[in-house]
């Protein structure tokens, strides 16, 4: 989810504390002088830019790596105050971009390297893979900063040069990574933070300069930006949303509770990959319930949602879902305000007419279905117009991956809620989007696969 909307009212760049609902401070939305100037300094930037060693451009990369490292605590502290993150997964996402600076800054020379046609005759014939230009990058706010690594370290290491407009609520995040790439040695022009409005997004992404746009966020942003790119001519990547299916097939009730409860609460639920639904075998579906109410009621002190509008959504869909008889078997109980709090979850008894059923959870709700066979269990998974993700947890593994090779997800896992790290691609298909950002897929998106031939004298 993102906070890129297709509203006409464009919102301020604004530092607020979701546990307190107090406003730290706010910054002013870019004037079009300084769009212009940074689109032109991008483009001035690429020339020099692309024209290094790819191995001067990683080392600079590596950089990067180091100083998220170092200043791990730091940026977690940033993204607690900006959109309440805890601080131990708050340096887990820093320390990740790390990891992610650091896969691209040791392996794009390789993976970027030429790649023969060896059937050709006549000469010699590869593949090469170049820059194309300057990329934009919309970017949400649930991982402050991983986002926006994941997107920046490949094409910084190709030698695109990146524009980079993040979610209105972590304007402080934003600008620590600004910090973090001078310091490191990214020359100007190379990455620029913009504080852009919707009107001049638009803009950038139609101006000739700018070769390809990636956006994380809402199917809704998506859509409009996909439509802008399009028309303009323009390569884009989309990792949407997602309602990921989590399937029980057999084994220990409170270990997979455990892992389902943990995987769907991390980062309060506001996880595009996390397990939205959980579809669980009818022998266990009591016990697991009963599993999960336990965690819900254990919660003492939640983390605040990312925002108070966060919160009030995730409360109305519950509330949707209640109303029109499923049960709530705990949590789901929204603060007075201004704050974002909201309790930990646990719904059952969801049904095709209700919200929950169709529309993406953003929040910390464990929704469970009973299921009586696999096909159902498949049907059920399949029945979503997201496919991000997926997992599939039983004690025999051929007949758990066999049941995870049926679903419909860019991403399915066997025994494990994500396969996750620097080296994983991450991406889904139908509404969650298209194209692939990390590992080796990583670098095959802005890229110009130039096929270039020598004719024998």
């Amino acid at each position: 989810m993102s906070t890129t909307t297709t509203s006409t009212t464009q919102p301020p760049y604004q530092s607020l504390d979701p546990a307190t609902g107090e406003v730290q401070e706010t910054f002013e939305t870019a004037t079009d002088e300084q769009v212009a100037a940074a689109l032109a300094a991008a483009d001035t930037a690429y020339r020099a830019w692309s024209d290094r060693p790819i191995s001067e451009r990683a080392e600079i990369v590596s950089r990067v790596a180091a100083l998220f490292g170092e200043r791990a605590k730091e940026l977690a502290e940033l993204a607690r105050q900006e959109m309440g993150k805890i601080e131990g997964e708050g340096v887990e996402e820093a320390e990740f971009c790390q990891a992610i600076f650091d896969f691209y800054a040791t392996r794009g020379p390789e993976l970027a390297a030429d790649q023969e046609i060896p059937t050709f005759t006549g000469g010699t014939a590869v593949v090469e893979r170049r820059p194309i230009g300057t990329i934009l990058g919309i970017m949400p706010w649930n991982f402050p900063f991983y986002q926006v690594a994941r997107f920046a370290a490949p094409n910084l290491v190709l030698g695109n040069t990146v524009i980079l407009k993040h979610a209105e609520s972590v304007p402080r995040c934003a600008l620590a990574i600004v910090d973090i790439m001078r310091d490191a040695g990214v020359p100007e022009g190379v990455y620029t933070n913009l504080f852009a409005t919707f009107d001049q997004v638009e803009t950038m992404i139609n101006d000739p300069r700018v070769q390809g746009v990636s956006l994380t966020g809402s199917e809704r942003a998506g859509s409009v930006v996909a439509g802008i790119a399009g028309r303009a001519l323009k390569k884009c990547v989309l990792e949407l949303g997602g309602s990921d299916p989590f399937i029980v097939l057999d084994g220990d009730v409170k270990q997979l509770a455990d892992t389902a409860w943990g995987f769907r609460t991390y980062n309060m639920g506001q996880a595009c990959n996390s397990n939205k639904r959980m579809m669980v075998m009818e022998d266990l579906y009591d016990d697991f319930v009963t599993e999960l109410v336990a965690k819900a009621q254990s919660v003492a002190d939640p983390a605040p949602l990312s925002s108070r509008k966060a919160a009030e959504i995730v409360a109305a869909q519950v509330q949707d879902a209640v109303d029109k008889g499923a049960t709530l078997h705990a949590g789901g109980v929204l603060s007075e305000g201004p704050d974002a709090h909201y309790t930990p979850a646990v719904l059952t008894g969801v049904t095709p007419d209700m919200r929950a059923y169709t529309e993406e959870l953003f929040g910390p709700v464990a929704v469970v279905y009973k299921v009586s066979n696999e096909d159902e269990a498949v049907e059920l998974a399949n029945s979503s117009a997201y496919g991000l993700g997926g997992a599939v947890f039983g004690t025999d593994v051929p007949r758990a991956a066999a049941v995870a090779q049926r679903l419909e997800s860019g991403m399915v896992n066997v025994n494990v809620p994500a396969g996750e790290g620097a080296d994983i691609p991450f991406g889904g298909v139908k509404r969650s989007g298209f194209g692939r950002e990390l590992g080796t897929l990583g670098m095959e998106e802005f890229v110009n696969k130039r096929i270039f031939v020598v004719a024998d004298s």
